[in-house]
């Protein structure tokens, strides 16, 4: 279950929305150490504490939920960027139906700590991108975010949303179960014994 969007020139393909300009394609948080080629501006470190991320992404994902909860996706639009504000609430509206129709609750969010996946880098573009999850259950709430510049403060650029159960999986290599007690060993081979018939008694003299 997945919804994302991003600013001007998203283009809807089923339930991903992909940006189709400003900054190009979202790749996944953990391809991109991999997609830097020689030549290229690297991303760089944020200077974010912990507290402005926690403001940062609780606020984004709220806004989302209670927009989602409420079918006004004007407030959600209005905390946004220029190129985010691109997309009307009734487009907003369309991108998120996924997540309203299932009546997905995010509010979690307020009280739960965010594992960083990705820490908070500015990319070339100049704009704040992170990725992570809230340690939910039974869905765990995974999140990517970009953030951009305007006037002196972080407004939503980007905000994709992916739910997948938090069970924990099975190892891939049974562990062996060391509480149980040892096989009993077999029993020994009996004895080989070599029966002798008994000499015939000698007559008794008279």
């Amino acid at each position: 279950m997945r919804a994302s969007c991003l600013g001007r020139g998203a283009v809807v393909a089923g339930a991903v929305v992909a940006l189709a300009a400003i900054a190009g394609p979202l790749p996944p948080a953990n391809a991109q150490a991999k997609e830097k080629r020689i030549g290229q501006k690297a991303a760089r470190a944020a200077d974010l504490d912990r507290n402005g991320v926690l403001i940062l992404t609780r606020s984004t994902l709220l806004a989302l939920d209670h927009a989602n909860k409420t079918g006004n996706y004007t407030v959600l639009r209005d905390l946004g960027s220029p190129s985010f504000q691109a997309n009307s609430a009734a487009r907003l509206g369309d991108i998120f139906a996924s997540q309203r129709n299932q009546d997905l609750d995010f509010s979690a969010v307020a009280v739960l700590e965010p594992q960083l996946t990705l820490l908070p880098q500015i990319e070339p573009s100049g704009m704040l991108h992170m990725a992570g999850f809230f340690p939910s259950a039974p869905l765990q709430i995974n999140f990517e975010l970009l953030f951009e510049p305007v006037d002196r403060k972080w407004k939503i650029f980007g905000v994709s949303v992916k739910l997948k159960p938090s069970s924990p999986e099975a190892p891939e290599t049974p562990v062996a179960d060391q509480s149980k007690p040892p096989a009993p060993a077999p029993p020994p081979d009996a004895p080989s014994i070599t029966v002798q018939q008994k000499p015939a008694a000698k007559p008794a003299k008279p």
